[in-house]
């Protein structure tokens, strides 16, 4: 029987017993600790990176329970358990960890007098263990990494700062930013206040303006990035679309792009993670402009629009407004930059205006509140409230919202912070952000579009019975353990937004027995907190925001991210001893049961789906049921303006924002990206940014295949490889590199009708290890080549790869190798392969890259069907017959599938490519994220 920590909790909440908070168990048994009632197993952790098979960490014998999936425990293990690997201080169980930091949660509640008896904080104890044990929900990373520990116990993963048009103040942001991101988190600021470079100083001279000092900050980032202690950091710059700078500011990232396009042609390295990106500036943060009503309403009606100047607030130039918002429209359809952000209505529903504006927000735009503050996120697992009858759980969610709530509110009592102004901040204004995951899945598994009114119904009444019951919990604690400080100065502003919230419920249509009784109840919970706060007042600034739960949501397990849709109907799944396979998610078949198919049907479409990577054309399957499993890539991918409706549709009941990134075909337009731009501002969103495939160099080419002829049926040829050997007298020639400072030659030769057909390399001395590998290597690749395999495969394959000798080479077509292996392959398909396929593999001659450049990028489009279908038939062992290979994710199994490269860096930790979360990019190998909770 494991011993009950109740104990300490007892004798801490005897100190201060006055009118806390009564609760009720809901998940947990009186008498029954949490671990007791679940299977304990002992499992090994070896992360490699699947590149080359070095491995990355490794924990033997941790435990968790048996439910867990090895991706959740792997990542859990490597990234929150604390002490040196190896050390007897090592955490090496799932317990420790949850005990660590619910134990100093309840300490602290029992110190601040939270809860009416000793026996309500056992039940707090017992209820937070369990949801956390289940994967009910998470809190943000910061707590799982801090704490509990020796270290500062700093819990917010979001921070926004204040910059002044002073020196002290610019240097002093250098400074603060540096100490935020150390910690591995990330930070915003508005850089409105500092003059424009149109502007003098009081010396006479001219100011530098906002965008000269950008560049300082962003080298600060780019420098400590990767040196954080958890996870590497994240930035946002904003700047007010009435700024005289705006023009340059939009255009900053835009340039910088076109001086990418420049280095790549000559011959550098200018991938997502490559060795000369860190030459380009401004790469480190997400840039984005705040647009006022005023300005949008000149774009609407055609009018100028004035540029004020920072000091006197005087008009000092004019621009027509049209064409600023296009040039908007413009950056962002060239590069993604700028987001957007709508300063009228992130105003219009700020509960605290008398203590200041709200002028910026976190890196991933869902944090928003005063200057030098900071918020502590935790997320909810939505498909943990699907009852068997396919139904969600109003009243069970909301008992859940109440306990999260606040446990998050206690940890500000103990937090640390990074500077003195975000803790004076936080501690008077308690912002909170609780959110959930897995409303993608939730919906699918439903019956839901996401991109549909019933859909979009749900999640909205979810949404608002969230912060619904979260304000209600605020008065409640206000009631017990008093309002927050800066109440009292806003109480009006705070009432009237609560009333906004409430009265946005009631505008939501509903469309089903489900979503209907869902919003019934936030209703009432509405109404009920409404009536508290009037009384009492919050304890809270703000409630909810919805964050990309990028590492977070791996450990709870989660299909989807945030309010994202499902990524994709396929993926791979870890196995305990090592290696993958390849499976439907599990909301598949939960969704055709919903839609009423029976079980043989439900089987005949998983495997279709399985086979293909979507549901059209499978059997028996309804095409008016095909959009319930639409996803955000695919045969059928979600329209833009589904991902922007489904936010409207949100956006009224969180007290922050969202953070998303609209993703967009490449061959969308600058009008369809000003259309989305606007459409944000019209539906009432707070922020916004798109994403246009293929806008950036960083990201590999990307084109999709082309449809099958539907007209013929498939055909089922069985493909057993002929060798074809080489005559006795071949051609061949014989070319001398050197990579890194290592020299060596590659002799290939020929067929005589043309065409690869055998590889030697000559590479160390005669008799060493070196030589004989690259023999072996080299009569691999030949027997291949003489089997069939394209040379087209191998240079997918093995180009980029990267290790040791690397660096600048003798050939005026390939400048730079990123090793032996790279260079190789590259020379080969430069010798071997046409224009057309070299061209969608990104691989050109000096000559060509120059030819390109004058004809400004405009590269022919390439039809890449008979190549796709080569590889495909190609006889490459499938992937589950690699164990080397357990990293691979769904992103890569989808560009597998499209033919289609997916907008996502490889994760510096692992090797593994990324996929997007909310704004943010998070590694299904490792767990690491590019900044986000």
């Amino acid at each position: 029987m494991t011993e009950t920590v109740g104990t300490g909790a007892r004798a801490a909440a005897g100190k201060k017993s006055k009118a806390g908070l009564s609760v009720q168990r809901v998940f947990t048994t009186e008498g029954q600790h949490p671990y007791d009632q679940v299977t304990w197993e002992q499992r090994d952790v070896v992360m490699t990176n699947w590149r080359d098979g070095s491995i990355n960490f490794e924990q033997r014998g941790v435990e968790f329970p048996d439910f867990w999936s090895v991706n959740a425990t792997n990542i859990v293990t490597s990234k929150y358990f604390r002490g040196a690997v190896g050390s007897p201080q090592r955490e090496r169980s799932l317990k420790q960890l949850i005990d660590r930091v619910v134990r100093t949660y309840v300490k602290a509640a029992g110190d601040h007098g939270y809860f009416a008896t000793p026996q309500d904080l056992e039940i707090f104890e017992h209820e937070l263990t369990w949801m956390l044990l289940h994967q009910v929900f998470s809190f943000n990373s910061p707590v799982w990494f801090n704490v509990g520990t020796p270290s500062k116990q700093q819990v917010s993963a979001c921070f926004i700062l204040a910059v002044d048009d002073t020196m002290e103040s610019i240097l002093n942001w250098y400074r603060e930013e540096g100490l935020i991101f150390k910690g591995g988190s990330g930070a915003g600021l508005n850089l409105s206040r500092i003059r424009s470079s149109k502007e003098l100083l009081t010396s006479g001279g001219t100011a530098s303006g906002p965008v000269s000092f950008m560049r300082g900050a962003d080298a600060s980032a780019g420098t400590i990035k990767s040196g954080g202690a958890t996870r590497r950091a994240a930035k946002m710059v904003v700047l007010d679309i009435d700024h005289p700078d705006i023009e340059e500011f939009v255009q900053t990232k835009a340039r910088e792009e076109e001086k990418i396009k420049v280095l790549r042609d000559a011959g550098f390295d200018m991938d997502l993670s490559g060795a000369d990106i860190s030459s380009v500036q401004y790469q480190n943060a997400n840039n984005s402009v705040r647009v006022s009503d005023e300005f949008m309403q000149a774009v609407e009606n055609g009018t100028d629009f004035g540029l004020r100047a920072r000091l006197t607030g005087e008009v000092i130039d004019r621009t027509d407004a049209k064409k600023l918002f296009r040039s908007v429209a413009q950056a962002a359809w060239e590069c993604a930059d700028p987001g957007i952000q709508y300063d009228g209505t992130i105003n219009d529903w700020h509960t605290c205006p008398e203590s200041g504006r709200i002028t910026a927000s976190n890196p991933c735009s869902e944090y928003m509140h005063l200057d030098n503050s900071s918020c502590n996120l935790a997320s909810l697992n939505l498909l943990k409230f699907v009852t068997p009858e396919g139904t969600f759980d109003a009243p069970l969610f909301a008992r859940a919202v109440e306990f999260v709530i606040t446990a998050m509110d206690v940890s500000i009592c103990f937090a640390d912070f990074p500077t003195e102004p975000i803790a004076d901040t936080t501690r008077k204004f308690r912002q909170l952000g609780i959110g959930y995951a897995n409303l993608g899945a939730l919906l699918m598994a439903l019956g839901h579009a996401y991109d549909s009114d019933g859909g979009r119904a749900l999640a909205a009444a979810i949404t608002s019975l969230m912060t619904g019951v979260s304000y209600r919990r605020s008065a409640e604690l206000a009631r017990a353990v008093g309002a927050y400080e800066g109440y009292a100065r806003n109480a009006e502003a705070h009432q009237r937004v609560m009333r906004k919230h409430a009265a946005a419920n009631e505008l939501v249509r509903t469309y089903h027995s489900n979503d209907a009784a869902v919003r019934a109840l936030a209703t009432e919970e509405w109404k009920k907190g409404i009536d508290l706060g009037t009384k009492h007042g919050w304890r809270n600034a703000q409630a909810s925001v919805l964050a990309p739960t990028g590492t977070i949501g791996f450990m709870m397990d989660c299909d989807t991210t945030g309010i994202e849709p499902d990524f994709s109907l396929v993926k791979f799944k870890k196995l305990v001893g090592g290696g993958s396979m390849q499976i439907v998610n599990q909301t598949v078949p939960r969704a055709l049961t919903a839609l009423g198919y029976l079980d043989e049907q439900v089987e005949a479409i998983v495997e279709y789906v399985a086979q293909h990577g979507h549901v059209v054309d499978a059997p028996g399957l309804r095409p008016e049921h095909y959009e319930v499993f639409d996803c955000a890539v695919g045969e059928r991918s979600i329209a833009p303006m589904g991902h922007v409706r489904m936010m409207a549709a949100v956006q009224p009941f969180l007290s922050g924002a969202i953070s998303k990134t609209v993703n967009m075909p490449e061959s969308a337009t600058v009008e369809e990206v000003e259309e989305i731009y606007f459409q944000g501002w019209k539906l009432g969103l707070k922020a916004l940014a798109i994403y246009r495939d293929n806008c950036k160099v960083g990201q590999p080419l990307s084109t999709a295949k082309k449809e099958k002829a539907a007209a013929e049926p498939e055909k089922v040829v069985e493909y057993r490889p002929v060798r074809k050997r080489l005559p006795k007298k071949r051609p061949s020639q014989t070319v001398s590199f050197t990579v890194g400072g290592a020299e060596g030659y590659l002799t290939a030769g020929s067929y005589p009708d043309d065409g690869l057909g055998e590889i030697f390399v000559k590479l160390g001395k005669q008799g060493s290890t070196l030589a004989g590998v690259m023999d072996a290597f080299s009569m691999s690749i030949s027997v291949g080549l003489q089997h069939g395999i394209p040379l087209e495969f191998y240079v997918s394959k093995f180009s980029n790869l990267r290790f040791e000798p690397a660096g600048m080479t003798d050939d005026p077509d390939i400048r730079i190798a990123t090793s032996v292996m790279d260079y190789l392959f590259r020379r080969l398909a430069l010798d071997y392969l046409p224009y057309e396929k070299r061209s969608q593999l990104g691989i050109l001659s000096a000559d060509e890259r120059s030819a390109e450049v004058e004809a400004s990028y405009g590269a022919p489009k390439v039809d890449l069907e008979a190549l796709q279908s080569t590889v495909d038939a190609s006889p490459e062992p499938h992937v589950e017959e690699h164990p080397h290979r357990e990293a691979q994710t769904t992103t890569e199994l989808m560009e597998l599938r499209l033919g289609k490269a997916a907008d996502a860096p490889l994760c510096m930790t692992c090797g593994t490519k990324m996929r997007p979360a909310g704004s943010c990019y998070a590694c299904e190998g490792c767990g690491a994220t590019s900044g986000c909770s």
